[in-house]
């Protein structure tokens, strides 16, 4: 038996890098894991995945940060599956541009998907949450919600802002048996850095970057934990990162 046996998943971002593995931990431990992505073939291709490793999956193209979506989404999992325990949100984007050049819908679209989203998938499942007393919220934030850098203005603030989030989600969930939790991992080995290569900025060291199936297991954990228990904030990093906070 898995620990996670009966559990229903929602994992944004699951079509690639920490939102993939993420969604391998979760089925691998027995839960139903509906895979989002706003890519949808990239949602499908870890869903067939799960499946044939003996998972049960479902894949949904959507937009984490238009309202419309993320409800359509929690509503197909409660109409296919009957309930909904556990919401991972995980996708983001970041723009790597100064705050001077930085375009107005450039930084809308960070805050939208980074923060803006978790609220939304707060606010759809909470009242089902509530109402069977029992749920757990995951958000992923990262080292940039405990230190800064140049170029990565809104990338922070959206990151900051959803450790406060999750902290007041958390007081709001308490009394319900709704738990949250905020990752906060350092550099990971996955597309994030894609856009580093085209802008020409420096790539970080491979040796200097943790396998995401890593900090996949740090998400299970907190979802493992005994129900009196809350894990609410980690911080997972390489060995090898020097800017630890």
């Amino acid at each position: 038996m898995g620990t996670l046996d009966g559990q229903t998943a929602i994992v944004t971002g699951a079509g690639s890098g920490l939102g993939a593995a993420t969604a391998r931990a979760l089925a691998g431990a027995g839960a139903a894991v509906a895979c989002v992505d706003i890519c949808e073939d990239r949602a499908r291709q870890t869903c067939e995945e799960l499946i044939a490793q003996g998972g049960k999956s479902m894949a949904i193209g959507a937009d984490v940060s238009r309202e419309e979506q993320v409800q359509a989404a929690v509503d197909r999992v409660l109409r296919e599956w009957g309930s909904l325990g556990i919401v991972v949100n995980n996708a983001a984007v970041d723009h790597t541009v100064s705050v001077e050049e930085m375009r107005i819908d450039q930084w809308d679209q960070v805050i939208d998907v980074n923060l803006r989203a978790p609220f939304l998938f707060a606010r759809a499942a909470f009242p089902h949450m509530r109402e069977r007393g029992d749920g757990h919220f995951v958000n992923i934030a990262s080292t940039a919600a405990t230190r800064a850098w140049a170029n990565a203005a809104a990338y922070h603030a959206s990151k900051w802002g959803l450790v406060g989030f999750g902290r007041g989600l958390g007081v709001e969930g308490r009394p319900y048996g709704i738990r949250v939790t905020t990752i906060i991992p350092g550099g990971m080995r996955t597309h994030f850095f894609d856009r580093f290569a085209e802008q020409g900025i420096p790539m970080p060291q491979e040796e200097n970057l943790q396998d995401p199936a890593n900090v996949a297991k740090v998400i299970l954990l907190a979802l493992e934990m005994p129900k009196e228990s809350a894990l609410q904030e980690a911080i997972v990093t390489p060995m090898t990162e020097t800017s630890w906070p």
